[in-house]
């Protein structure tokens, strides 16, 4: 197959904010092998903004996060003239979309009761975490006689505007200019096993009284876990319900110096604007930052055992009991390494 043949390529990524960050490497990858190509990417509505500036977006849901009329999506993808389309997010209701849309050459799992759709398949089953989730990402260009796939880099564009933005979060939470600041996240939307709140508020404390200062940043709907967390913790210890954009939340975490939190896409913002990090990640395979870990070497991970859980004892996850093993004294000692260094 040759490289110039593609003059337009789609990326499929219509899931959360983690997983289209850890698509980037794949979108470089893309441009780094077909530099005369233009690269759209088929996202939900509130992930599309990190793409500014990165590639070109096709909404493939509305702003309530339902799914747009699979008519309308049809005739945009069929108007676009895509000649080749890459799903790193494989779902049969995309895989039709794209067949019905004649795009000619499709790259897909081959794993899938649907994966007939893709005439371009890829054999790795992601459970089995035998690499990252970007690699897997990155992989599926392997069928297309792509050789440059090893570099994992990401970025976003972050611009002043967004960075006004932040400066004036800063002023509003009463942060000093020259502040010490530390991000705490204590939610993850469900999509891993977290470490609790009481611990994010013991580790907010430790923190206070070493000079720092301390956001605790959510969504609306985690308000009542950034209350939990900020309840009794200090004038330094401030919480912050976003009510911004998420370019502009990432310019909020850029100014920091450490960002803390359980396995939850703002880690892998502030992985790619480049503060470091600490993830609590759980002891489930198909969870482990081997797989999901952020893209960066400013990080540091903590893991429990599995073998100490005292409820699962090392056999199927059955909650959360494991993530008590990592202690505040431990991340507060490792945060101020990360910062030191």
């Amino acid at each position: 197959m040759e490289k110039h043949k593609f003059k337009k390529i789609l990326v499929v990524r219509t899931d959360r904010i983690g997983d289209v960050i850890l698509t980037l490497p794949l979108v470089n990858a893309l441009k780094r092998n077909f530099p005369s190509a233009k690269v759209t990417m088929l996202v939900s509505h509130y992930t599309a903004e990190l793409m500014e500036g990165v590639a070109e977006t096709i909404l493939y849901t509305q702003e309530n996060g339902r799914c747009k009329p699979f008519m309308e999506t049809l005739k945009h993808l069929r108007r676009e003239n895509f000649d080749l389309a890459i799903v790193a997010y494989p779902r049969f209701r995309l895989a039709l979309l794209l067949w019905l849309a004649g795009i000619p050459y499709r790259v897909g799992t081959g794993y899938r009761w649907y994966s007939l759709l893709f005439n371009k398949r890829v054999y790795e089953h992601r459970r089995t975490v035998e690499k990252h989730e970007a690699e897997y990402n990155i992989s599926l260009l392997s069928v297309l006689g792509c050789t440059d796939l090893k570099n994992l880099e990401a970025h976003i564009n972050i611009n002043e505007k967004d960075r006004e933005v932040a400066k004036k979060v800063w002023k509003e939470l009463g942060f000093a200019d020259n502040a010490r600041l530390i991000i705490l996240h204590p939610g993850s939307g469900g999509s891993a096993r977290n470490w609790k709140p009481e611990r994010f508020s013991e580790l907010a404390k430790e923190l206070a009284k070493r000079g720092f200062s301390v956001a605790v940043t959510g969504t609306q709907n985690e308000k009542n876990i950034v209350d939990a967390v900020t309840k009794g913790t200090g004038e330094n210890v401030k919480p912050f319900i976003s009510n911004i954009s998420l370019k502009e939340f990432a310019a909020f975490i850029e100014s920091a110096k450490l960002f803390v939190s359980n396995s939850t896409g703002p880690l892998h913002i502030a992985a790619v604007v480049g503060t470091p990090v600490i993830g609590f990640y759980p002891p489930v395979l198909v969870m482990s930052p081997k797989r999901w870990g952020p893209l960066t070497d400013k990080k540091a991970i903590f893991v429990p055992d599995p073998m100490k859980c005292p409820i699962c004892k090392n056999g199927k996850c059955r909650g959360s009991e494991c993530m008590d093993q990592i202690g505040v004294k431990e991340v507060v000692e490792t945060a101020i390494k990360l910062i030191d260094k």
